[in-house]
């Protein structure tokens, strides 16, 4: 699918070394499966991990979800096995930690190309994202974001970015600003997702809230998560409401009868419609599809309760 088409909402974490969470991470609903064999595992498990995650690939039906590694960093000895084994077991997406220059992603890239010419893969079938945590990724991350064809997004990973910066998360968020905003603005750029960091604090649901209403308000794809109790709130945050719904609806309207006419140019209310309109409203579009906000035929669901509310009441007075 291509990126611009899939919903990236959420990136949910599986510790690598969990067996059940390994095997059960397709039941939760998550748009994307982030399998971790990096940070959540430690040493004395990281090729039981690998193993563990490469057989589950093999075997799990995790349904229409992305499938992602976060692989052990360059400057470790699984680095080269980590890519080896995802890329035989088909995964859809490598992540590389603690990404600073774009020679690391090029890096990355070269091994994949090799792995697929190994195993069989299809050429270009696995896709790569980086997962900057520094100072110096923040300032490097369009040359990041646009270093491969390959590239399928960036991520914030706050806990690294504000130890490199000497100092530490705040409710307020004041101390990612400057990252949040340059990662997306060179995810943008890039014609690639953003990713925003996790929110680890399970007992503050309100701040959970506050902070992913503030990032699909800057403009993230989604949002990464360690826990699936939070899906359904990211989505929540994301679901279209119903006057954008009815409004995207107008437009591909216009779309399909500018196109019943032969004609390259969309009206709507006597009025162009310009490309970034479009692009709006097919997004709108998915997300009110993935809300389960449509029925069979496409409508808004509320249209059609009300609907069915008043031929109910007509039947009754009948």
């Amino acid at each position: 699918m291509a990126n611009e088409e899939r919903l990236r909402r959420t990136m949910m974490f599986v510790p690598g070394n969990n067996p059940a969470m390994v095997k059960d991470a397709g039941i939760f609903g998550a748009d994307s499966i982030m399998f971790d064999l990096e940070d959540a595992v430690s040493l004395p498990e990281k090729d039981a991990a690998r193993y563990l995650v490469y057989e589950a690939l093999q075997t799990v039906d995790y349904g229409d979800a992305e499938l992602v590694v976060r692989i052990n960093g360059l400057d470790t000895p699984f680095y080269k096995n980590d890519i080896r084994a995802m890329v035989k077991a088909g995964i859809d997406v490598i992540r590389l930690p603690k990404v600073e220059t774009a020679d690391m992603m090029t890096e990355l890239v070269g091994l994949v190309e090799e792995a697929e010419a190994e195993f069989g893969r299809e050429k270009g079938s696995t896709r790569v994202m980086a997962a900057i945590e520094s100072a110096m990724g923040v300032v490097n991350a369009y040359a990041i974001a646009s270093s491969t064809d390959r590239m399928m997004g960036i991520a914030l990973s706050a806990e690294d970015y504000t130890t490199d910066m000497k100092t530490h998360r705040y409710p307020d968020g004041a101390e990612l600003e400057y990252a949040r905003n340059a990662i997306l603005h060179a995810a943008r750029a890039a014609g690639v997702s953003a990713f925003d960091t996790v929110f680890t604090n399970m007992d503050d649901p309100e701040g959970f809230y506050r902070e992913t209403q503030y990032i699909h308000q800057l403009g993230f794809d989604g949002k990464s998560l360690v826990n699936p109790r939070q899906i359904e709130m990211v989505n929540a945050v994301f679901e279209p409401t119903e006057k954008e719904v009815l409004n995207a609806q107008n437009v591909i309207a216009a779309i399909e009868e500018a196109r019943a006419k032969g004609s390259g140019v969309i009206s709507m209310n006597g009025q162009m419609v310009d490309r970034p309109v479009v692009l709006r409203a097919e997004r709108v579009m998915r997300l009110a599809k993935a809300s389960h906000l449509l029925d069979a035929a496409g409508d808004y669901i509320s249209n059609v309760k009300a609907a069915n509310s008043q031929e109910g009441g007509k039947q009754s007075e009948k």
